[in-house]
Parts: C-alpha cells; sequence; structure tokens
C-alpha cells in the first residue's frame, strides 16, 4: 500500500525548462563573483565540482563536502572570502530568477499536495541534492508549494548521494522510515525520477518537461502530462497504482 509520495521539483511541481534555469543560474552566479575568479575558471569549477559529487560514492561525506572540497581546490579564492557572496547570492539574485524565467506557480499544484496530506499520505520533495537547502526552498516558492509539512526535503546539506544513484533513494527510503513498495516517486527524468523503479518503488512519469536520455530502460507504471496526474489523484488516489 502506498503511504508516501515523493516528488521531484524541478519541472515536475514547479514548471520551467530546466536547461533554462542552469543557463540563467550560471550566468547570475559567474556575475555575482566576476570581480574575484575569472567567468571561464569559475564555470568549470562549478561544473566539475558538481560532477564530482554526482560521482561520489562515500557515504561518511555529505554532498555539500564533496562539492566544497572539489571546488576550493579549482579556484584561487579562500572560502571564508567566497562563500559570503554565495550567500548574498542566494538571498538576492537567486530570488529574480523566477522573473527571468517567468515562472508561474502551476494553479492546481498546491491544492494537489494539500489533498494527499490531507488523505493521510506523507510527502517528501525528492529533488536532486545538488544545490544547498536556501535554493530549494526558494524555487519551491517559485511553483507555490511552501510551507507543507513536508517529511522531507532532500538537499545537498543531508544528504550523501545524488541522483541517479540509486544509494539516494535508498539514503532517502533510511530517513523517511519507509519500504519502496510503500512509495510512490514522480517525476519528468527517466534517468534520475523514474529508475527509483528499480528498487520497487512505484513509478509515475510526469511528461510536461520530459527528460530523457534513453540510458534508463525501466518502465514507468503510469505517465501522463501533469493536469492529468492531478486528476488521477484527485479522482483515484495513488492507491490504484
Amino acid at each position: 500500500m502506498i503511504r508516501c509520495v515523493l516528488f521531484d521539483l524541478d519541472g515536475t511541481l514547479v514548471h520551467f525548462e530546466y536547461d533554462d534555469f542552469l543557463k540563467e543560474y550560471f550566468k547570475a552566479t559567474t556575475k555575482a563573483v566576476a570581480s574575484l575568479v575569472e567567468p571561464k575558471q569559475f564555470t568549470g569549477a562549478l561544473i566539475a565540482s558538481t560532477e564530482a559529487m554526482i560521482r561520489n560514492v562515500d557515504p561518511s561525506r555529505s554532498n555539500n563536502q564533496v562539492f566544497l572540497e572539489d571546488f576550493f581546490q579549482r579556484v584561487n579564492v579562500p572560502e571564508d572570502i567566497l562563500m559570503p557572496i554565495f550567500g548574498d547570492f542566494y538571498t538576492n539574485e537567486f530570488t529574480e530568477l523566477k522573473n527571468t524565467l517567468g515562472v508561474q506557480p502551476h494553479p492546481k499544484a498546491r491544492a494537489m499536495l494539500e489533498f494527499l496530506i490531507q488523505e493521510g499520505y506523507d510527502v517528501v520533495i525528492a529533488t536532486n541534492a545538488v544545490f544547498p537547502v536556501e535554493a530549494i526552498l526558494e524555487r519551491m516558492r517559485w511553483g507555490g508549494i511552501q510551507g507543507f509539512p513536508y517529511k522531507l526535503v532532500t538537499c545537498y546539506e543531508t544528504m550523501h548521494f545524488c541522483k541517479p544513484n540509486l544509494k539516494y533513494y535508498e539514503e532517502t527510503l533510511e530517513i523517511i522510515g519507509y519500504e519502496p513498495e510503500e512509495c510512490l516517486m514522480v517525476g519528468n527524468n527517466m534517468d534520475e525520477d523514474i529508475i527509483a523503479g528499480v528498487l520497487g518503488l512505484k513509478t509515475y512519469l510526469v511528461e510536461d518537461f520530459l527528460l530523457d536520455s534513453g540510458a534508463n530502460q525501466h518502465t514507468p507504471d503510469m505517465r501522463s502530462d501533469f493536469n492529468e496526474f492531478v486528476e488521477f489523484v484527485f479522482s483515484n488516489g495513488v492507491q490504484t497504482l
């Protein structure tokens, strides 16, 4: 029986093209540190250190630790100088990306989450844990889905693995205390979200902003656009999966 619903964030609950978001994110962060780090060096370090975080399989090091250790080996600015600038960036410039991208809350997303919680389901924001928590909470505000009593919001400070590593899902299940067969994973990314089905989670592919490299051959249990998924939840609940 499904007792917990895990949702991807970007392109699932919050509707925007992820590639567009990354382009604007890189542009904004590079501008924020331009006086201290040459743009190409900074962008290269950001990409390489993110990849190091995604590859990590050491359970003793958080994603945050892996990223920062790798990143500050690649730039010639001390951590105590650059980190306050990052903090200011997430407080100010990052919030403006919503307007740059033209993100608007989906009119049915909040009501659907509220319905699930009222029906007694636990809900997890199972976004890829490659961003600090303030960046994830801000994107949740973009989608109008902030403020609910979520069971867990995965972020790079607390998680030790990233999608598509199955250990990300194993760690998430351990934290929330559920078996795979008690959970439904909803997402738009075949590689990062539907891969959870390998562990025995039920999966629902939301196709509005579909991402699919073809690498993952695991078939979702159901698939549709987001509106149809919402109607499925309201009319059938998630027990029929």
